[in-house]
């Protein structure tokens, strides 16, 4: 069939050759777009969004659920809560991650011309892509991804794309640091600021070794890492006030929307942490969980009551200040030891003082995160009535606040995951979702069209199945 098909193609092909002078160019439009000659940056906004939709939408909502601090009430969500997840829900994600976003950075790089911070910029997006799915779905298509010459790609190990994000971002840092920063509107995030992008890479590098439990090179890692609040890589909601549509948070959008009532923080168990009438309030002499309380409060209903997380123009965090310095924190303490360990918390703590993620309709409210001691963690001490080593102790409360400041990204389902099996005793006890389940969720499902469409794609093992990184 292919020799007969190619045999005609010949034919028409000759038959047609002596009327091409004729036409030549009828068709050309003058407005039309090569993609070849387009400049990299009008790739950029593109890729940064979808990268965006990736990291803080669908499945990051799912992520919450199932790391006991958000709640389905009703509907589709109510289903997902209960553990009932289709892989139809990966479809978005998938699709941001493998036709948003790689595609879109690797044009950069390809027309960027020597253009350092372009290039370095682009490699930092596709890690941050390609490294969520690795965590998020286990074995994931990424050496044959994205190839028009291989429709169906193999799926790589989850180990090894991780490393292979590693990797780029020491790639993507080598650029960054062999460039200038200059003005980048498309830039969404830091505008072209390159030390920016640097620190960013850097506390991606920390995570996915977090993943990997390799701490000392975590550690080593975020000392390089996003430096201060205004290095935090957000998402910016720049829309109209006056317009229900548009650019708006995008948890915010979702409640205004067809969700109204489905999703919110309800009594979650991160809810009951921050709720000082609780049985396992996180709260102490030293601190007063207030003001995040208020502030972490997602009413399902929508509306106006949704003036913090969720308020329609509040930033939403997809690599943060409050990660890197609590990476620090605990890789610092299983590497460097107690004092190391207490110093990171007591900086991060010192950000909380200074307001931390509170916006204008919280900061007035009250929040006290006064600096522990190491007689805090001793037996007997504030933090730990229960009298266990004095480093776990630590370390249990390091993952406790990695928890509650990991928020709204996915760090609390990365942590709870990390911790099941070696570190037990330091992982947050948030319960089951339903009575009759018997496991937490340990990875999201693969894409249904991916899986309808790719030959090479392995069966969806369910979400109980541990990663490899996590057996």
């Amino acid at each position: 069939m292919r020799n007969y098909i190619k045999s005609l193609i010949l034919i028409l092909c000759v038959g047609f050759v002596s009327c091409e002078s004729i036409v030549d160019g009828i068709n050309d439009s003058p407005n039309k777009l090569d993609p070849e000659t387009l400049e990299g940056r009008l790739f950029l906004t593109g890729a940064l969004l979808a990268n965006t939709v990736a990291q803080g939408g669908h499945l990051n909502r799912i992520s919450a659920m199932y790391s006991g601090q958000l709640i389905g009430f009703t509907s589709l969500y109510s289903n997902i809560y209960g553990y009932s997840l289709s892989s139809a829900e990966s479809i978005g994600a998938w699709s941001r991650i493998y036709v948003g976003t790689i595609p879109n950075v690797r044009k950069i790089v390809d027309v960027s011309n020597g253009d350092n911070l372009l290039s370095g910029i682009a490699k930092v997006v596709e890690a941050h892509a390609i490294g969520t799915a690795a965590s998020l779905f286990g074995d994931v298509p990424y050496s044959q991804a994205v190839n028009p010459d291989i429709p169906d790609p193999a799926f790589d190990d989850q180990v090894s794309v991780l490393n292979a994000a590693i990797g780029l971002l020491d790639q993507g840092i080598a650029d960054l640091n062999n460039s200038t920063s200059r003005s980048v509107t498309e830039d969404i995030h830091f505008g072209g600021n390159k030390d920016k992008w640097l620190g960013v890479a850097n506390t991606l590098k920390a995570r996915y070794y977090m993943h990997l439990k390799d701490y000392a090179n975590a550690y080593a890692a975020a000392q390089n890492g996003i430096s201060s609040s205004d290095g935090t890589m957000s998402y910016i909601p720049r829309g109209d006030a006056n317009r229900a549509e548009g650019d708006k948070n995008l948890f915010w959008t979702i409640l205004e929307g067809s969700r109204t009532g489905d999703i919110g923080t309800g009594d979650s168990y991160l809810m009951q942490l921050l709720d000082s009438g609780s049985g396992v309030y996180r709260g102490n002499a030293k601190t007063d969980e207030t003001a995040r309380f208020g502030y972490y409060t997602v009413d399902e209903s929508g509306g106006a009551a949704n003036d913090g997380i969720i308020e329609q123009f509040e930033p939403q965090p997809l690599v943060s200040f409050g990660e890197n310095t609590l990476i620090l924190a605990e890789a610092g303490a299983r590497t460097a030891g107690f004092d190391t360990g207490l110093g990171h918390l007591n900086e991060h703590r010192a950000y909380l003082r200074a307001g931390g993620r509170l916006n204008a309709s919280y900061i007035g409210e009250t929040f006290m995160y006064e600096d522990y001691v190491a007689a805090d963690f001793e037996n007997g001490g504030m933090e730990n009535a229960d009298g266990i080593d004095a480093t776990r102790a630590l370390l249990r409360e390091i993952v406790e606040e990695r928890y509650v400041e990991g928020f709204g990204m996915y760090m609390p389902f990365d942590d709870a995951r990390r911790l099941r099996k070696d570190d037990a005793d330091l992982s947050v006890p948030f319960p089951l979702n339903v009575a009759s389940a018997t496991a937490h969720p340990e990875r999201l499902p693969y894409s249904a069209d991916e899986v309808n469409t790719n030959a090479n794609a392995p069966a969806e093992p369910g979400i109980f199945a541990k990663t490899a990184v996590n057996q």
